[in-house]
């Protein structure tokens, strides 16, 4: 069953399939460049899959197979960012959405047909892992802009591909086609653009299918796992995470079919 969210704009759309929820940027005509109030729609989109217990996957991807997003609208600047004041606000609303990403309960995957540049690297790589059709570009272009992105969206390129490969990429501003992109890191795997929505879908299938009580815990350890600062990592929570995971319904249910010999009903509890 497919139920569709309704969001204060048609820039973005979502809809929770079956286990899956999918948010979609659908700017096509702008390259799927995002504004506040897109910005302002995720957040909504992706606050109500994490509260929804049949969602167990997210799903981003960018409307029309041009672009997966590519940064900032540049037409809502004078609006949006044409003042120190106004600047702040959007760049703390775009630090909310980039940390819930990166930090959501959920394993989320990014679909990238097409264009994947500046704000929209920064946004791919909060994901928790990316495919991308053959067609795609990835570039940081900010060196040609006279742009500066914080420390945040440095250190989760550096996370993905490493350091010296991600100061290549910031340093010279070109653009990676997508088959330099999976040879980095960057993505994970590269399909053709008529496929790729059916390979999503299989991935995203397959991790709905398992335990949603060790997705959860292992997710959560691997964020603290990137912590620089041992001293940040919540190691009480992570023990207490494994320690559900063997407590669950779900453990007994895993063991039975295993012996049964066959797939496993997780209900996450």
């Amino acid at each position: 069953m497919t139920t569709n969210l309704a969001l204060p704009t048609d820039k973005i759309l979502a809809r929770v399939d079956g286990a899956v929820g999918h948010l979609v940027f659908n700017n096509p005509e702008r390259y799927n460049a995002v504004s506040l109030e897109m910005w302002e729609a995720v957040e909504q989109a992706l606050t109500t899959f994490a509260a929804d217990d049949t969602v167990r996957v997210v799903i981003l991807s960018g409307a029309g197979g041009k672009a997966f997003v590519s940064g900032a609208d540049i037409s809502k600047f004078e609006k949006e960012r044409g003042s120190k004041e106004a600047t702040e606000h959007y760049n703390a609303k775009l630090k909310v959405i980039y940390d819930l990403i990166e930090n959501y309960p959920k394993p989320t995957i990014a679909m990238i047909d097409g264009h994947c540049l500046g704000g929209g690297l920064n946004l791919a790589v909060c994901t928790d892992f990316r495919i991308a059709s053959g067609k795609s570009r990835f570039a940081m272009p900010a060196a040609k802009l006279a742009l500066g992105y914080p420390f945040d969206a440095i250190r989760r390129l550096i996370n993905a591909v490493g350091a010296a490969t991600a100061k290549q990429l910031i340093f010279t501003a070109n653009p990676i086609d997508a088959e330099a992109a999976l040879k980095i890191g960057l993505v994970q795997e590269v399909v053709a653009a008529e496929a790729l929505s059916e390979r999503v879908t299989e991935l995203a299938g397959n991790i709905a299918d398992n335990a949603p009580l060790t997705i959860q815990a292992m997710k959560y350890i691997a964020t603290q796992v990137m912590q620089t600062d041992p001293a940040a990592r919540d190691y009480a929570r992570c023990d207490n995470m494994v320690a559900a995971c063997f407590a669950s319904e779900d453990y007994v249910e895993g063991r039975k079919a295993f012996m049964e010999k066959r797939k496993p009903q997780f209900k996450g509890k």
